[in-house]
């Protein structure tokens, strides 16, 4: 399986919009049809350049997956409170003017279609988020 570990450095912690999403499989994509020296003038589809690659996932599935482990590593570990406190909105702070931003944890909420409640105990349940990463992982996750 082909990895881009420079780019997955630290993926965890970023919160994707969809725009950060297209540009990610684009670069995928580039990157995948360089390798395979694939011009931009033959009309392969991508799914096509996923066979020949022998890749079954894309990269915003493998941020999916590093994001819940990471979750849930977060929420199973004490020596994490402060994160946890952060996670779960019990600190209080300014807000700055403008639109308020999409958050890390909006982000997980909206591709698993959970309440915030619902995702924060299913990754407290090592087996619960063992199940949406293999769901993640197979495809079945938005």
């Amino acid at each position: 399986m082909l990895h881009f570990p420079i780019l997955l450095y630290s993926v965890e912690a970023w919160t994707l919009t969809e725009t950060l999403t297209r540009k990610l499989e684009a670069f995928e994509m580039w990157g995948y049809r360089r390798i395979l020296r694939i011009s931009w003038t033959e009309h392969v589809t991508n799914i096509e350049v996923f066979q020949r690659i022998g890749k079954e996932t894309n990269i915003a599935n493998t941020i999916k997956q590093r994001k819940l482990e990471y979750l849930g590593h977060i929420l199973r570990h004490d020596k994490y409170r402060l994160l946890q406190l952060i996670v779960q909105g019990k600190i209080d702070s300014k807000r700055g003017p403008g639109r308020r931003r999409y958050s890390w944890l909006q982000n997980l909420r909206k591709w698993f279609g959970l309440t915030s409640f619902e995702l924060l105990r299913s990754a407290a349940n090592k087996i619960r988020i063992a199940m949406l990463i293999d769901n993640v992982c197979n495809g079945q996750g938005t």
